[in-house]
C-alpha cells in the first residue's frame, strides 16, 4: 500500500518497501554473502580488541589514540550498519525493506562512512605535528584537542548525513521501488523519484566534495609538508625512523580513497556492469574496516609493545588468582 504524505501544500509519495536488487544472476551468490559475514565477523573481533587495547593500556591514553579509537569504532558500527542486515535479507531472498528502515539504514552507512575519512583526515593531523613541529607537539595535540576535533567531524558528518536523508524523503516514488545496488544507497534511490530531484543531485556532487575529494587533498598537502620536514633531517636513521611512524596511516589511507576513487572515476568514464559495481562498491566498504586493526596491530610499535605488556600482567594476574583458588579448595575438602 502506497503512503501519501502532505507538508505544506506539498504532496509525497511513499512506497511501503524498497526492493534491494542486489547481484543479478550470479551462480553461488549465496557464497560470496557468507564471505561477507565472515569479513563482518573478522571486523567485530579486530576492532573490539583495538579498541580493547587502547581502553586498557595506559600508555595508549594519548591524543593520537583518540583518534584511532573513534576509527576502530566508525568502522565496527559501519560494517554493523551494512553487513549484518543485508546479508541476512540476501540469504534469506527476502529483498524487501520498509521505507523507515530503509532510510535509517542510509543514515548509518553514510554517518559511519563519512566519519571514516574524516577520521584519517584527524590522524594525518597528527602525523604533520609531530614530523613538523615535533618540539611544540605535546601542546598542539592534546587530549583536549583531539576531542573537540574529533566532535566537531561527529557533528559535521550528522549534518551532512541528515540533508541527505532529509532530501529523500521529500521525493515522491510513483514508478519502480527497485534499487540497483545493495543496500538502500543514496544515488541509485533518488534517481528513482518521479518529482523533481535536482536538490538531490547538487547535494551527492557536494557530499562527494566535502566527504571525499577534501579530506584526501588536505591529506595530500600535510604529506607534502611531512616530506619537505624529512628532507631537512640530515641523519638517515632519523628519518627512516619518522616515515616509519606514518606508514600505518599512509596503508590506512591508501586502502579507503583508492577504491573508492576508482570506483567512482570508472563509474563515470565507462560503462560497469551492475554486478562489478556492487562487488566493487561492498568490498570497498567491507574491506578496510576489517584490515584497519590489524595493519595498526603489525605495523605500530606502541600498540604491538601494549598488547605484550597486557598480556604479561593477565599472566602474572591469573597466576596469582591460581595458588589462592587452590588453597581455598584446600580449606573447603
Amino acid at each position: 500500500m502506497i503512503t501519501v504524505v502532505s507538508f505544506e501544500n506539498a504532496t509525497f509519495v511513499r512506497p511501503p518497501t524498497f526492493y534491494i536488487s542486489g547481484l543479478h544472476n550470479v551462480p553461488h551468490a549465496k557464497y560470496y554473502y557468507m564471505f561477507l559475514c565472515f569479513v563482518y565477523a573478522v571486523t567485530i573481533l579486530g576492532n573490539s580488541f583495538i579498541m580493547g587495547t587502547i581502553y586498557l593500556a595506559r600508555s595508549l591514553h594519548t591524543a593520537k589514540y583518540i583518534a584511532v579509537f573513534n576509527l576502530a569504532f566508525s568502522d565496527l558500527c559501519g560494517s554493523s550498519a551494512l553487513i549484518p542486515k543485508y546479508a541476512d535479507m540476501f540469504l534469506s531472498e527476502n529483498q524487501y525493506i520498509p521505507y523507515e528502515d530503509c532510510m535509517t539504514s542510509m543514515f548509518f552507512v553514510f554517518l559511519f562512512m563519512n566519519m571514516q575519512s574524516f577520521t584519517l583526515l584527524s590522524l594525518s593531523f597528527d602525523r604533520v605535528i609531530a614530523i613538523c613541529f615535533p618540539l611544540r607537539y605535546h601542546t598542539i595535540v592534546t587530549k583536549t584537542t583531539m576531542i573537540l576535533i574529533t566532535g566537531l567531524i561527529w557533528l559535521v558528518s550528522v549534518f551532512l548525513v541528515t540533508i541527505r536523508v532529509v532530501l529523500t524523503t521529500r521525493l515522491s516514488f510513483c514508478r519502480s521501488t527497485t534499487v540497483d545496488s545493495y543496500f538502500c544507497d543514496y544515488f541509485p534511490i533518488f534517481t528513482l523519484a518521479c518529482n523533481d530531484n535536482s536538490p538531490n543531485y547538487m547535494l551527492a556532487y557536494v557530499n562527494v566534495a566535502v566527504m571525499l575529494c577534501l579530506p584526501l587533498m588536505l591529506i595530500a598537502i600535510s604529506y607534502v609538508c611531512i616530506g619537505v620536514a624529512l628532507c631537512k633531517i640530515s641523519h638517515g636513521a632519523d628519518r627512516i625512523k619518522a616515515m616509519k611512524t606514518c606508514t600505518s596511516h599512509l596503508i590506512l589511507v591508501a586502502m579507503f580513497y583508492l577504491p573508492i576513487i576508482s570506483v567512482y572515476i570508472t563509474a563515470d568514464t565507462t560503462y560497469i556492469h551492475p554486478n562489478n559495481r556492487i562487488i566493487n562498491s561492498v568490498l570497498t566498504q567491507a574491506i578496510p574496516p576489517m584490515l584497519n586493526p590489524i595493519i595498526y596491530t603489525l605495523k605500530t610499535e606502541e600498540v604491538l609493545q601494549s598488547i605484550k605488556v597486557l598480556y604479561k600482567r593477565f599472566r602474572v594476574n591469573f597466576a596469582m588468582e591460581d595458588p589462592v583458588k587452590t588453597v581455598r579448595t584446600i580449606k573447603v575438602i
